[in-house]
Order: structure tokens, then C-alpha cells, then sequence
């Protein structure tokens, strides 16, 4: 059964891979670094209830990860819902469908190579980062929640008070929308 690792030593030994965590998916460094204070902070008020089922990384970890839903439904509740892109609105238009009546696309998708290897180039991540900071906020936020952080379908439509369709709808919105500026931006892709 792992056994929790030494308060004191918590910064030295996770300080930096938590950091990082919360850097690629916050993408601010003062808000990253303030999570994983909070985070810390957490962990000590609450190092009676660590079960040793984990090791301690992989617990702060799951900390930081609730510091972070927690982030972005503030900013749900502090900010208005504003309206979806402008550059979007022609996905709710059936005219403008992507998909042919068989269900193929109705545009040939791009070969992007060995996904593996192209999510470990610094140059597409920096890319990826671009275009979900080009979907309306709304959208991008759903999306790293869903997408990145693996928040359950289930909780975002309590937390949104939205349908499971209705939740669909916004995630194909930011796809499309990030499939879009991709392959707009992202030089390497060739076609299939």
C-alpha cells in the first residue's frame, strides 16, 4: 500500500510536474502557479483522508485536477454566456452540412501522420493552444473539460443545466471549430 510522502518534500518532488500539469491545461502561469499552491494547501488539510490507494503525485494530481473544474465553473457563474462565434453560426445552417448523405465528410480529411508523435511536437501543441484560444470562450472551456480534463458528460450538463444534446451540439461546435483552424494553420497535414 503506498504510503503518502513527507509535506515538506511535496514541493521538491511534484511541484514541478504539477505545475506543468496545469500550465498545458490552463494555459496561464500566475493561475497555474496559484492552482498549485491551492493545491498543496489542499493536500495538507486534507493529507488524514489520503486512502494509499495511489501514489502521492498521482493524489495531488486529482487535487489539482478538482482546483481546476472548480476554476472554470467560477468563471462560468461570474461570467454571461455570450453568443456562439459568428464564424460558427453557418454549423447550425443544414445547407452547411459537413457530411455527405452517407455520412462521409463532404471535404477529404487531412493526414496528420502518427498522432502520438505530432501531440509531442512543441509546434503543433503551440498551434492546438492557438485555436482553442480562437473558439469563443464558452466553447474552449467546455471542450479542455470534456476533451482534456475528462469531466463526465454527465456532470457538465448538471453543472451547464444543459441536455445531453445540447451538450453534443457545443462539443461538435468546438471540433469543427478546431478542425477548421488546424487544418488552416497547421502546415503539415496532407491530404487523404
Amino acid at each position: 500500500m503506498p504510503r503518502l510522502d513527507d509535506p515538506q518534500q511535496w514541493l521538491p518532488r511534484h511541484g514541478d510536474a504539477l505545475y506543468r500539469y496545469a500550465l498545458l491545461h490552463l494555459r496561464d502561469a500566475a493561475l497555474a502557479e496559484e492552482l498549485v499552491q491551492e493545491t498543496l494547501l489542499a493536500g495538507l488539510e486534507s493529507q488524514h483522508n489520503f486512502a494509499g490507494q495511489s501514489s502521492t503525485r498521482t493524489w495531488l494530481v486529482a487535487i489539482l485536477k478538482h482546483k481546476m473544474l472548480d476554476h472554470y465553473r467560477r468563471l462560468r457563474r461570474e461570467q454571461p454566456e455570450a453568443e456562439p462565434d459568428a464564424q460558427l453560426a453557418d454549423l447550425l445552417d443544414p445547407a452547411a452540412s459537413q457530411f455527405l448523405p452517407d455520412g462521409h465528410w463532404t471535404q477529404p480529411l487531412q493526414r496528420w501522420g502518427d498522432p502520438h508523435g505530432l501531440a509531442q511536437r512543441q509546434q503543433f501543441l503551440l498551434a492546438l493552444e492557438e485555436c482553442l484560444a480562437s473558439l469563443p470562450p464558452r466553447l474552449a472551456r467546455l471542450f479542455m473539460l470534456r476533451t482534456l480534463l475528462d469531466e463526465a458528460s454527465e456532470t457538465l450538463c448538471q453543472e451547464l443545466a444543459i441536455t445531453p444534446t445540447n451538450l453534443w451540439t457545443l462539443l461538435y461546435r468546438a471540433r469543427m471549430g478546431l478542425r477548421r483552424c488546424l487544418e488552416r494553420d497547421w502546415q503539415q497535414g496532407e491530404s487523404v
